[in-house]
């Protein structure tokens, strides 16, 4: 059975939530990644703070492709994400839970955000119809529904390079395009694991309105500030998806069988 690991964004990262905790590290052919392991009844977790121990690492500057090669080495074969996010969706409101199940892309290309940039690796065109795995998307819908948490099961997440805010008319121009949450961290991460035939979902929490609809500046300090508030929950939510998740094969895990599989 494969690992699962959680990616814990800002002000989740916290391995406590482990027992028989260990620290390590993984070096692999884009870096090294630091990563915390333990058990979790009985299954094994890796968690990877995705912005390092200290919030050091912005996030145009994450190594995205050490990060999913690292824990792809590690033995990990799903990933649960988690991410703060600003409100588009006026239906959307701080505190709460969202599970995107599409994204748009506003990143620059300062990002690797492939494996396969020609080369000995080669090229690859992967599938993004279902960029987020169904299956694991299906385990966190019903770890919220046994825990009675309300979660908007679905939404566009629009990832922007950062590390500032957006402008107003960038908010406008977004929500003319379908776009429900934004924040800065989702791409390439999810891309790279797809192509590293991983599942991946992503359990964003609303900590603010995005610019333009807040009636008031954003700051980083009040981001922080929701996802301490709103950890307990956030961990309980994160955890029961573990615990419910089974591992089963799934077409995540064949993304590349046309090309031999994943063999970087």
């Amino acid at each position: 059975m494969g690992h699962i690991a959680i990616i814990g964004g800002t002000g989740l990262c916290d391995p406590t939530m482990l027992d028989h905790v260990t620290s390590g590290q993984m070096e692999n052919y884009y870096g090294t990644i630091r990563y915390t392991r333990g058990t979790y009844k009985g299954k094994e977790i890796i968690f990877l703070a995705r912005h390092g121990k200290y919030h050091s690492i912005p996030p145009h500057l994450i190594n995205y492709r050490a990060n999913i090669l690292g824990l792809k080495k590690l033995g990990v074969t799903a990933i649960l994400s988690t991410t703060a996010v600003g409100a588009i969706n006026r239906d959307y409101k701080p505190d709460d839970f969202v599970l995107p199940d599409q994204f748009i892309d506003f990143t620059s290309h300062s990002r690797h955000g492939s494996f396969f940039d020609g080369g000995s690796n080669g090229v690859v065109h992967v599938d993004m119809t279902e960029p987020y795995c169904p299956s694991l998307r299906e385990t966190v819908v019903q770890a919220a529904q046994e825990l009675s948490y309300p979660l908007h099961a679905s939404g566009t997440y629009v990832c922007t390079e950062g590390p500032r805010f957006e402008t107003p008319a960038e908010i406008k121009m977004f929500d003319k395009l379908g776009g429900d949450i934004v924040g800065m961290t989702n791409v390439p991460e999810v891309c790279l694991a797809r192509e590293a035939e991983m599942c991946y979902a992503t359990i964003s929490m609303v900590t603010n309105y995005a610019a333009g609809i807040s009636p008031v500046p954003l700051t980083h300090a009040e981001v922080v500030e929701k996802m301490v508030q709103n950890s307990k929950r956030l961990r309980r939510l994160v955890m029961r998806a573990v615990d419910l998740y089974d591992d089963r094969d799934c077409s995540c895990r064949h993304t590349l069988k046309d090309y031999g599989g994943f063999s970087v």
